[in-house]
């Protein structure tokens, strides 16, 4: 629900009604109503409407690693190698 109300605030100080940010996004204006209501949304529409309130790069740091905080972790993500399948 945090997403969701902070989504609104973000809207609202843009200064779009639901009708036309969601028309701007071409999601459903009841698929966004649910979103700032209820906090459910698809992913690609979450994706769409944050485009459409032209934040999609906020998404960019969203799966990065944490930060090293010491030397040895570091090291340890540098030499990682990037699995190409899941273990089970």
């Amino acid at each position: 629900m945090l997403l969701a109300e902070r989504f609104k605030e973000l809207r609202l100080e843009a200064g779009f009604k639901r009708s036309t940010l969601a028309s701007k996004a071409g999601v459903s204006e009841s698929s966004l109503k649910r979103f700032e209501t209820t906090g459910q949304v698809s992913l690609q529409n979450l994706l769409r409407l944050t485009h459409a309130l032209g934040r999609l790069e906020d998404f960019a740091d969203l799966f990065n690693p944490p930060p090293a905080t010491t030397l040895t972790s570091l090291r340890k993500q540098a030499s990682v190698k990037m699995r190409k399948r899941g273990i089970r």
